[in-house]
């Protein structure tokens, strides 16, 4: 009699586990949130079709869905005076340490429960990846496949001689101190300054887009200033002097970094919100719209950004032509790449700069840019074709 009791009690048990797995899994399908997994294939089969279609990836986004959402969005966001994105980072010290605590302590208090509560934190953090995703190739995923830029500007990419990049770097040198010498700003070592606010050399940065955007209509749009980012220090520790946010559509600019080169991270970082997402483009873009203000100050950041990375690959090539082309530097231009370099000296061979180094590496390399950060420097061969496009070079 004990033995066929324990028997039965065994199959009840059997039972009320079968029920509670029942009551589980239905409780689960009926979750509101379910529908956020379809976003990941979604992602992807928007991804895919860009990739295989141009028509889609440029006319039907890029200069269609992404033209409004960038604009409506960035909008929003733009009405709120700090950086969202900033503000968000900051609150995830808290909110999401805090929403695990209380995860865990709904399992250990549910008892008959548990493996609801268990499997249902599992699909909400299956959904929150689900859309952060969807919102990141909605944001700039996508663009990754439309039109190069060279397509908008007839610029026609191809290998280069030494000689020409020296050429343009010494172009670059000339205009570079030209423009250094009607600028009027400095610290008392003799390093240049921004002469204004953050606010309104933002107001001349979009002014620039909109000169700019007479020649390439593919500029225009109605978009936000940039954010200045409060912790800018701990972001030179990154070694970021910007970053576009496509989750809250916001160019956020490093403060911190270089008098010199803020107008230019500005353009830069705002030629992604307008869909420019890779690197060599919008560092080109920025170029473009810094030395079509007629502020010497942003002609001289657009003009400066271009020189360093030119200047870099001509000395890759030929350090000889690069120290004959380093002769044309002014004085001025010297002291505020020394000063540059000086500054950000301190932050190079970090833990915290090596891993932002190879965790932007592994994203540009996954989304369509093979070279990786190196593709930071292919800029110089857009200025290559435009130098030889103005110089008519065969």
């Amino acid at each position: 009699m004990q033995n066929n009791k324990e028997t039965f009690h065994n199959q009840d048990n059997k039972l009320t586990t079968g029920n509670i797995i029942k009551v589980t899994f239905l409780r689960l399908i009926h979750l509101k949130r379910l529908w956020m997994l379809l976003l990941f294939p979604i992602s992807l089969l928007l991804v895919q079709l860009a990739k295989v279609n141009m028509t889609f990836a440029e006319s039907v986004y890029a200069d269609g869905f992404y033209k409004i959402y960038s604009q409506i969005f960035s909008s929003v966001t733009g009405l709120v005076p700090f950086s969202v994105a900033e503000a968000g980072i900051l609150s995830g010290f808290i909110v999401i340490p805090a929403a695990l605590i209380i995860w865990v302590i709904r399992i250990m208090k549910a008892r008959g429960e548990r493996s609801f509560y268990v499997f249902r934190g599992i699909i909400n953090l299956l959904c929150l990846g689900s859309l952060i995703y969807f919102m990141l190739m909605l944001g700039c995923g996508i663009n990754y496949y439309r039109e190069p830029f060279s397509y908008f500007a007839d610029l026609t990419i191809q290998d280069s001689s030494v000689d020409e990049l020296y050429g343009l770097c010494s172009e670059l040198a000339s205009r570079a101190s030209e423009a250094r010498a009607q600028l009027t700003s400095f610290d008392d070592e003799g390093v240049y300054q921004l002469p204004m606010s953050q606010n309104e050399l933002e107001e001349l940065c979009l002014k620039a887009y909109k000169t700019a955007g007479e020649e390439y209509p593919v500029f225009t749009g109605i978009y936000p200033a940039s954010k200045a980012v409060h912790f800018s220090t701990f972001m030179s520790r990154t070694e970021l002097t910007g970053i576009f946010v496509p989750f809250t559509m916001e160019a956020n600019v490093n403060t911190e970094a270089s008098d010199y080169s803020i107008a230019s991270t500005i353009c830069h970082e705002q030629a992604h919100l307008r869909g420019f997402i890779r690197e060599d483009e919008a560092n080109y873009i920025s170029y473009l719209v810094c030395t079509a203000s007629d502020s010497y100050d942003l002609q001289y950041s657009g003009l400066m950004e271009a020189l360093i990375l030119a200047g870099n690959k001509l000395y890759a090539g030929s350090t000889e032509l690069y120290y004959e082309a380093r002769a044309l530097y002014s004085d001025g231009v010297i002291n505020d790449l020394r000063a540059n370099s000086a500054y950000w000296s301190q932050f190079r061979d970090t833990k915290i700069s090596n891993t932002t180094d190879k965790l932007n590496d592994s994203y540009l390399k996954a989304n369509n840019q093979s070279d990786g950060v190196q593709s930071y420097g292919r800029m110089v061969d857009l200025l290559l074709a435009e130098y030889r496009q103005k110089h008519q070079v065969r």
